[in-house]
């Protein structure tokens, strides 16, 4: 009879049956035994420089690739991921989280084990507040299905888990009769008809209906159901900025982006005035909303989340989004004319300034705007490398990602990294300022270790753009490092750093021709200089601080 798998095995098996194929993170003692494992498997091993790194690394992997997974060491490696995993939960990307930890042998009278901070359980109780499901795999009669149990979780609601395992426990067999349990929750199908009838009465009496598309549409992979649904109807598609790229921005219903009062005025009218808003996988947020600029009216919206289906004012329970998209895509609407309104500008679009001279945000990012190309991912980073990113012309899906919720400084260079492993087709284009820089910017040499190519922009204002204009003082400043030198340092790479927009266009050419490794461009801006997006956006924080 063929042995049980092992309760380490197992968790292996089940991530590579479910589409990962690598695993973020940083060794320790306690979790040595299942990195051996690891090596022996079909899973590859991506080593950070720091945890921190790994998780926003397994973050952008688990947006791009649908589930991602990171391995760290108990407590002191644990509690480093807790505020990227604090990210992938609000913003809804499903990572699972694998923590070595003290054997169960070892716990006897309860002795004081290095990297223990109060009870054995402190560190899983933590993760209880930044997860959707948690276990320790320390019994090996249920280990099995505990994996299963919590793993569905993290596909089924999009959110980061936490398995704790003992290092005592990875190489235990677990139950022999186990199988995978193929777990279904379809919705109710009257309560599906019946929303799904009141949605399409809504959309076809309606004389302007617009469809505002945010981030579940990208978890959920529903964005053929959006472009199907709005190519069937002539009803035009805008996106947040968390949600930007949900569909790409050339096609011909595609409006942009739609921030409340912080972004184009034309989209905000179009989306505000709308008789019949479609807001799908919708984050109401009060960056999404422009700093809660945004005047929507519940009465007249059909509002469809993974968490909640309402038409107008009534609410219809026991309905997935999926399925309810679905069925709405292929309900019978009337097909209209498409309205005329401004469509997002293409690439190349408002470079008009002489080259000689000084680089401004603007420029920059018009600059930008023409380098892109189809095989880019932008992965922006929290500031104006976000905001002013917001009108960057995006022609594939899910090609944007940004902490445009949570804006954790310091996720963009290992997103970078997370997002060019789960996808060696794309090339990423990581924007991030010099402040975030400092944070997270030496995981560039786990770029190098990995054979990644990113272009890196710098954005060099010397110090937090977005506080100073908030409220200002020399806490806001940061040292003037030579970015463009750590090439020399890590010993792979290029890097160069400009100050016009001449500079600027032959580095981005340079960028395109160079592959093999990283290739940074440390972009020289004067401190006061910002987007309008961000000018508008720290204007109405600045009221609040």
């Amino acid at each position: 009879m063929k042995p049980a798998p092992t309760i380490g095995g197992y968790l292996i098996q089940r991530l590579h049956a479910l589409g990962v194929r690598h695993v973020f993170g940083l060794p320790g003692d306690y979790v040595l035994g299942f990195y051996d494992l690891l090596q022996h498997s079909p899973l590859r091993v991506v080593n950070t420089c720091d945890e921190q790194g790994a998780g926003f690394a397994a973050d952008a992997y688990a947006r791009v690739r649908g589930l991602g997974a990171v391995c760290v060491t108990y407590c002191v490696g644990g509690l480093k991921i807790a505020n990227p995993i604090a990210g992938a939960f609000a913003e809804k990307s499903p990572v699972v989280v694998i923590s070595g930890a003290p054997g169960i042998g070892e716990r006897l009278r309860d002795p004081l084990l290095h990297h223990k901070v109060r009870d054995f359980d402190t560190q899983k109780k933590v993760f209880e507040q930044l997860t959707v499901a948690s276990a320790v795999l320390g019994d090996p009669q249920t280990a099995f299905a505990e994996i299963d149990r919590v793993v569905h979780a993290a596909l089924r609601f999009k959110r980061p888990v936490y398995l704790e395992l003992p290092r005592d426990r990875v190489h235990v067999p677990g139950l022999r009769t186990h199988r995978p349990a193929e777990t279904a929750e379809p919705s109710d199908r009257r309560a599906l008809r019946a929303a799904v009838a009141e949605a399409a009465e809504r959309i076809n009496a309606a004389r302007h209906p617009v469809i505002l598309a945010d981030v579940e549409v990208h978890r959920f992979r529903l964005q053929d159901a959006v472009v199907r649904l709005a190519r069937r109807t002539g009803i035009p598609v805008a996106a947040t900025l968390l949600g930007k790229s949900v569909i790409g921005e050339q096609h011909p219903f595609c409006l942009g982006v739609y921030e409340g009062a912080l972004g184009r005025p034309e989209v905000r009218r179009l989306v505000e005035t709308s008789d019949c808003l479609l807001l799908l996988g919708a984050f109401l947020t009060d960056l999404n909303l422009g700093v809660f600029t945004a005047r929507l009216d519940p009465a007249r919206t059909i509002y469809a989340t993974s968490e909640k289906i309402a038409v107008g004012l009534h609410n219809y329970e026991g309905v997935r989004f999926e399925d309810f998209l679905g069925a709405l895509s292929r309900a019978p609407l009337h097909r209209r004319a498409l309205p005329r309104f401004p469509r997002p500008r293409p690439a190349g679009a408002g470079v008009r300034r002489s080259p000689r001279a000084p680089l401004t945000v603007q420029g920059l990012f018009a600059r930008l705007n023409a380098f892109l190309s189809p095989d880019d991912v932008v992965v922006a980073d929290v500031g104006d490398a976000l905001f002013g990113a917001a009108d960057l012309f995006i022609q594939g899906r899910t090609d944007f990602l940004g902490p445009a919720y949570y804006t954790s400084m310091g996720f963009a260079v290992p997103a970078g990294i997370g997002v060019q492993i789960a996808d060696r087709t794309k090339r990423p284009l990581v924007l991030v300022g010099d402040g975030a820089f400092q944070m997270t910017g030496f995981e560039l040499a786990a770029a190098v270790r990995h054979g990644l190519d990113p272009v890196v922009v710098v954005l060099n204002n010397r110090g937090f753009g977005t506080e100073r204009p908030m409220v200002d003082g020399p806490y806001n400043d940061v040292a003037d490092v030579r970015y463009h030198e750590l090439p020399a340092l890590l010993g792979a790479g290029r890097g160069v750093r400009v100050g016009t927009e001449a500079e600027l266009a032959a580095a981005l050419a340079a960028a395109r021709a160079h592959r093999g490794s990283f290739f940074l461009i440390e972009a020289c801006l004067d401190p006061g200089d910002r987007s309008p997006a961000l000018q508008r956006l720290t204007a109405r924080l600045g009221r609040r601080v």
